[in-house]
């Protein structure tokens, strides 16, 4: 299945990439660049000019003017792509002419083309350059415009407002509450004096109770019926399937919900009697439902009453209930506070009774922030390992727990004090902030259950490369939407994703993400093949003829080194990056190059030079360095030798090349055993060369042609010492030969009563009674206790016939202790 797999992914890559790169489909999907209108670009730049000098226009105003400097700057990015290919011609043209000789002459015809080809070169340069000026322009003012914008939301953020704690604010909060309720009332009670609305409405009263008993139904059953389900499809010990289908039943706890609300509302609108600013209160209601719904799920997946396999945090089942508590109040406060904050927007009320209103709000979301601080702390406690050592994820929910503890006591306290806005900018965005890390920790253990799917692979699941990768793109993925959280535009989103797309130009080379999405497309095109090629010679072609196993390796191996390059410069140039300049930065870096990393190029040239001349391949028997051991691969680096104690020793290609090698095996396995042999003196030397020849004879490893040979060596200190040389067929199982032979001389010496000696030696003791004391014991009642102890004479530290140990054989008197 693989082997036909491969070649299809091929096809599909190298269609892909033809239907890419085809000139003609690069040329059928680039528009014609126009020229923009420099003169409505000039007054639209006075202007912009004038309003950031003044700095007196609005927010929106100036967001709107900022908007337009960047549909301009789009065009001016386009328009610098007039020409090109005429101004490439021309360039080439030049480069062919050649430069300007030294002495400045050079023939007039010459001369008159290269004039005539400059002049060419300026004049389709123009408008290439006139749009990169209008761009620079164009760029100089929206920076302009984003910090006047930037300047005034800090100056917002510092704005010192009324407090609502100050009982004195308490009845415009009040007031602005009941007044917007009376306003509401009002609009329902005209509408419904209304005899035309009336009818409408008991026309539709059937439809409208529909819809609002189905809204109901979902809103108080929806989220039962999911966990119910979600419950049947999942067991004790769920698989990755089950644990997947589970967890997408479990969005309907979220879903359904909301369909009924969504339905509760539209069976509100159906009644015709919903005025203006009930409308707008209707409408604002569906978001901060979703936020308390979404809060809801993802405090049941962070705090799971029951989980199977892992739990997110570790936490006794009481903890994790007042987790779903207070992840769902957190989520609810969240939502009523937007709710409020629209309302007071459109209703129209005063800072006083907004500040007021919302005050409450933000205190109990506070309250809500410790309570969960406090349960992640408990939860880095108990997941401290035994040893004391805390793990990098802990560390990081050790430091979130420290910052919502602070957010939930500074937020409340700066509202209180009259910081209303700056507590609103450090709360909700971080509450946002919350639910997006929790949105993507439930994403991640997704991607673990898919993987886990796939591959089957449980135990390395959570550590293994695709789902880190993918949790790592999904978190880049997610940044746009923290920075909106935090009060970023989306028009200076746009704008660094324009930036980024557009790319950076280095040394007369635009590097963006299509040139590296294009050259790894193009490489990766490339490196497959190459790799199919390999597998094609190694296996099918190269095994049918006649060139040795090393050889074979070799032109595998260069194959690899030649397609890869190839690939790399192709994927270069199908990129749009001129090679021209990639051989200038290489010439700049050979210098250090040739310093800082010589002892690299020796080694791959040396690597080069071994695959090209083969003094070893790999399966050889070498020696280098007194180490000895079986070649395994040879890189371009270094060569992985395998030692006979199956240890893998790692040697630089220069020491093979510079290096005194010794190849047992270079071009045949024939190579020479040599066994040493020793017997007794006065042993028949003539018969002991007649066993070891015959021993050596029978030996199946041993050739007969040259036959095996015993020499006599020498007469050594304690045998006589013989060798027996003889040639294998396979120096390889040279241990083995040796073994054999050495029983079989042991078996026929032991029949044919031929001594194997050991060597002996005699040891003679000086003064054999200071071991045991006898010398003493005679010495001290010779002595008077009152008389000094005189010396003995210097004679009797020489030893004579009583002083030496009673011996009847040779061992004890032989050697030279004997011939005193």
């Amino acid at each position: 299945m693989k082997r036909l797999l491969r070649p299809l992914a091929l096809l599909l890559l190298l269609s892909f990439g033809a239907a890419l790169f085809t000139p003609a489909a690069q040329l059928s999907a680039q528009p014609v660049a126009a020229i923009p209108d420099y003169e409505d670009w000039q007054r639209t730049a006075a202007r912009a000019d004038e309003a950031i000098e003044a700095s007196r226009a609005s927010t929106p105003a100036l967001e709107a003017l900022r908007q337009q400097l960047v549909n301009w700057r789009e065009q001016f990015v386009e328009a610098q792509g007039i020409n090109a290919n005429a101004i490439s011609t021309v360039q080439s043209q030049l480069d062919a002419l050649g430069p300007v000789p030294e002495n400045g002459e050079e023939p007039a015809t010459v001369a008159s083309q290269r004039a005539d080809l400059n002049a060419r070169l300026a004049e389709l340069q123009e408008p290439a350059k006139t749009a990169e000026l209008a761009q620079n322009r164009a760029d100089g003012l929206i920076r302009g415009i984003d910090n006047i914008i930037r300047d005034r939301q800090a100056d917002e953020l510092l704005e010192f407002g009324p407090s609502p704690v100050n009982p004195v604010n308490w009845a415009a909060g009040l007031s602005a509450v009941s007044g917007t309720a009376a306003h509401v009332r009002g609009e329902f009670k005209n509408a419904w004096n209304n005899s035309v609305q009336r009818a409408e409405a008991q026309e539709d009263l059937p439809a409208v109770i529909l819809l609002a008993g189905i809204g109901l139904l979902l809103i108080i059953r929806g989220r039962r019926w999911s966990r119910r389900l979600s419950n049947w499809v999942l067991t004790e010990q769920p698989g990755a399937g089950r644990w997947i289908g589970g967890f997408a039943l479990s969005l309907g706890s979220v879903l359904l919900p909301f369909a009924g609300v969504v339905m509760l509302t539209e069976s509100a609108f159906a009644t015709n009697l919903i005025g203006l600013r009930s409308e707008q209160m209707i409408s604002g209601v569906l978001g901060p439902v979703f936020v308390y719904l979404l809060a809801r799920w993802l405090a049941m997946r962070i705090f799971p009453a029951r989980e199977a396999r892992t739990l997110p945090l570790t936490l006794e089942p009481a903890q994790r209930q007042a987790g779903r508590f207070y992840g769902a109040s957190l989520g609810a406060v969240a939502g009523a506070y937007f709710f409020v904050s629209d309302l007071s927007g459109f209703a129209n009320w005063t800072e006083t009774a907004t500040n007021v209103v919302l005050f409450p709000f933000i205190a109990v979301a506070g309250l809500m922030l410790l309570r969960l601080a406090r349960l992640l702390q408990l939860h880095c406690k108990n997941a401290v390992s035994e040893d004391g050592e805390e793990s990098y994820r802990n560390s990081i929910t050790r430091f979130l727990a420290l910052a919502m503890a602070v957010l939930g006591v500074v937020s409340p306290v700066l509202a209180a004090v009259g910081y209303f806005k700056l507590a609103h900018f450090l709360m909700f965005p971080s509450l946002l902030s919350l639910q997006l890390m929790a949105v993507l920790l439930v994403l991640q253990r997704v991607v673990v259950e898919v993987y886990v799917l796939v591959t089957g692979n449980r135990e390395g699941a959570t550590d293994s490369l695709v789902p880190v990768v993918i949790g790592l793109i999904m978190v880049l993925l997610s940044l746009p939407f923290f920075a909106m959280a935090w009060g970023v535009r989306p028009s200076q989103l746009l704008d660094l994703w324009t930036r980024f797309t557009e790319g950076v130009n280095l040394g007369g080379v635009r590097i963006s993400p299509t040139v590296f999405l294009t050259f790894a497309i193009v490489f990766a095109i490339g490196y497959i093949a190459t790799r199919l090629l390999q597998g094609t010679l190694k296996n099918t072609i190269l095994p049918k003829t006649r060139i040795d196993q090393g050889g074979r390796n070799a032109i595998v191996a260069g194959v690899g080194y030649v397609g890869i390059f190839l690939a790399a410069v192709v994927a270069i140039t199908s990129a749009g990056v001129d090679l021209s300049s990639i051989a200038i930065v290489a010439g700049a870096l050979s210098v250090g190059i040739g310093f800082g990393l010589r002892t690299i190029v020796e080694n791959f040239v040396s690597g080069i030079i071994l695959l090209i001349e083969r003094p070893i391949s790999e399966g050889d028997w070498i020696e280098v360095g007194g180490v000895h051991g079986t070649v395994r691969d040879i890189s371009v680096r270094s060569t992985r030798i395998e030692t006979f104690d199956r240890s893998d020793v790692i040697l630089p290609n220069a020491d093979l090349v510079a290096g005194r090698v010794t190849n047992y095996t270079r071009f045949n396995t024939v190579g020479r055993a040599v066994i040493p042999v020793g017997v007794a003196y006065g042993t028949d030397t003539k018969k002991v060369e007649s066993i070891l020849m015959e021993i050596a004879e029978a030996h199946p490893m041993v050739l007969a042609n040259p036959g095996p040979s015993v020499v006599f060596k020498n007469f050594g200190a304690d045998s006589l010492d013989f060798e027996i040389r003889a040639i294998l067929r396979d120096v390889n199982w040279v241990l083995s030969v040796t073994s054999d032979i050495n029983h079989e001389i042991a078996r026929r010496f032991a029949e044919e009563g031929v001594e194997i000696p050991f060597a002996q030696r005699d040891i003679w003791i000086r003064n054999p009674e200071a071991l045991t004391g006898e010398g003493a014991a005679k010495a001290a009642p010779a002595a008077p206790a009152a008389e000094p102890v005189q010396e003995p004479p210097k004679d009797t530290a020489l030893p004579g016939e009583g002083d030496m140990p009673e011996s009847d054989g040779e061992d004890a008197g032989g050697g030279e202790g004997d011939s005193r």
